[in-house]
């Protein structure tokens, strides 16, 4: 008969497998993201090949994915600030990275796939090519984030569930499809950039989170048909187009002054 710490030590789970809440929360973000493409497939997609005319249904469904999406970034938010104030297992990081690729990368490319399918104005495969470029750019950008160290309190590029929102975001709108096209291949480029964007911190967390349950009003106002629902939705739209676009002017402008102060002070030093 084996001892019995030897049963004990087999039984006990490696480190390495352990869950952590903070990993837990990051599962909720990768299932919310899967979600997001359910109801994308079930309540927008299939009702179009089978020549449904329900609308209701599709608006719902939509609201619901792109609400999925918002519930994830809230996952990926406060898996962050859960595994810095107790603790992550060692498989964290690669935990979050996955789950970001499902929800901020999958469920928006496959957004901006079926919206090339559904829409009137449309081209199919030129929405394809789209829907390729915003995943490559987040599977891109989740790389280079796990091999790149950047100067603490920024990321390099537009963070993914920032860039998810902005791409869902521009496809809500219905603007002509080239614009739409055009918006969404920018948005990817930002990603992948090198633009710094503040982490979500303190204030910052505050009202990320603050705008998120605000969008989550909007959205369900639109989804419910309720009197100036679909006023308030591309207003809702438009203002987070407007933040994807003034954030990268103010950290190009932040970065012009501290050149030419750093410039400034070098000639300063070398005068006698």
């Amino acid at each position: 008969m084996p001892d019995a710490d030897e049963v004990d030590d087999a039984e006990e789970m490696p480190l390495s497998l352990r869950l952590s809440i903070a990993d837990t929360l990051t599962l909720g973000n990768a299932t919310c993201g899967f979600m997001a493409v359910y109801f994308t497939t079930t309540g927008i997609l299939i009702p179009h090949l089978t020549g449904s005319q329900e609308t209701g249904m599709a608006r719902h469904s939509a609201a619901t994915a792109v609400i999925l999406m918002l519930c994830a970034a809230v996952f990926d938010l406060f898996d962050g600030l859960v595994a810095r104030k107790l603790r992550s297992s060692p498989m964290g990081a690669e935990l979050d990275n996955l789950s970001d690729l499902i929800s901020f990368g999958l469920a928006p490319a496959y957004f901006v796939l079926v919206y090339g399918m559904v829409a009137d104005d449309a081209h199919q495969r030129v929405a394809a090519v789209g829907a390729i470029v915003v995943l490559l750019a987040v599977v891109l950008r989740l790389a280079r984030f796990s091999c790149v160290t950047v100067k603490d309190g920024t990321f390099q590029g537009m963070p993914s569930p920032f860039g998810a929102l902005t791409v869902v975001s521009i496809v809500l709108l219905e603007l002509p499809f080239v614009a739409t096209l055009m918006a969404i291949l920018g948005t990817a480029w930002l990603m992948v950039s090198r633009v710094e964007y503040p982490k979500p911190r303190g204030p910052l967390a505050v009202a990320m989170l603050s705008w998120i349950v605000a969008a989550m009003g909007l959205l369900a106002a639109w989804a419910f048909d309720a009197p100036g629902g679909q006023l308030l939705l591309q207003t809702g739209c438009a203002l987070q187009l407007v933040l994807g676009a003034v954030i990268p002017l103010f950290a190009t402008a932040r970065r012009v002054n501290n050149f030419r102060d750093n410039r400034r002070e070098a000639r300063a030093a070398q005068l006698p």
